[in-house]
């Protein structure tokens, strides 16, 4: 399946903030998480990730800090910080909100998966 890159951008920064609020990670282990998360469907890029954190960063939502793990290599850890949690709360609220609406205009009388026959 090919989802929508405006879908995807859209849900990026709760996504990573959600992550980052179950706990402090690197930029690899986030992409492999949302590609756990997403069953496979998302394959974020480097190139995606990294923009998105610096701006977290620059918003004060994430720390970032300068680690050597036992492998040896060096890497950068990203950690949410209070105004992230408060952002990502936010974030929830609205995705609850799109959420909810999609459901019942698709469900509804003259919804999408009534039209499909799947209601």
């Amino acid at each position: 399946m090919h989802i929508d890159k405006d879908l995807v951008a859209a849900s990026a920064t709760p996504l990573v903030l959600a992550i980052l609020a179950e706990e402090e990670s690197y930029g690899y282990a986030i992409l492999k998480r949302v590609r756990e998360l997403s069953g496979g469907e998302l394959e974020w890029t480097d190139g995606m990730l990294y923009p998105l954190l610096h701006r977290l960063r620059r918003l004060g939502y994430v720390t970032t800090e300068w680690r050597v793990p036992p492998e040896g290599r060096r890497r950068r850890y990203y950690a949410i910080t209070k105004e992230g949690r408060a952002a990502l709360e936010e974030q929830q609220r609205q995705w609850r909100t799109v959420t909810q609406a999609l459901s019942d205009v698709m469900r509804g009388p003259s919804g999408l998966l009534m039209a499909l026959g799947e209601a």
